[in-house]
């Protein structure tokens, strides 16, 4: 399994975006220079963020982007999947079905059950993690993901059958 650049980028750009202090917001181009990436690739990456309700544009020469709404509010698996999708979606097996038309293991598929049983786990954890909790430090984000996690470990051991 992979992160894609689009996710990565686009969840540290606003990240950035909810670091910021200024009313004005950032321009695309402090985002480009502080990512180190094109000016371009900002403006696409931004835009699904807008598109998706996560930035608003602020007017002038001298505007940029800020926070549609507060950071505590803004859920960052929502956000991983308005830039790249889930890992695993009820489409998945459509998109994945071979050179026939439905996929030979459409009935009995072990995999499937699989990969369900992997976003679950994932939207579980991440379901619970908000913008708000990644713009502290590094340390503070590891102490705050450390504890989630571990609350989430302890709800599995907890449903496990006797």
């Amino acid at each position: 399994m992979k992160i894609t650049a689009q996710e990565e980028y686009g969840l540290r750009i606003l990240i950035r975006i909810a670091r910021c202090k200024d009313n004005e917001g950032l321009s695309i181009l402090a985002l480009s220079q502080a990512e180190g990436l094109t000016k371009a690739y900002i403006a696409k990456l931004t835009r699904l963020l807008r598109k998706a309700g996560y930035i608003n544009s602020t007017p002038g020469n001298v505007g940029g982007y800020v926070l549609a709404r507060p950071a505590k509010e803004i859920n960052v698996n929502q956000v991983l999947k308005s830039l790249g999708g889930a890992l695993f979606s009820k489409e998945f097996c459509g998109d994945y079905s071979g050179a026939m038309r439905f996929c030979n293991n459409s009935v009995d598929c072990s995999v499937r059950s699989l990969w369900q049983m992997v976003q679950f786990s994932i939207d579980q954890l991440l379901d619970k993690v908000s913008l708000q909790d990644l713009i502290g430090s590094e340390q503070n984000s590891e102490n705050l993901l450390s504890n989630l996690f571990q609350a989430h470990l302890q709800l599995l051991k907890e449903a496990e059958p006797a």
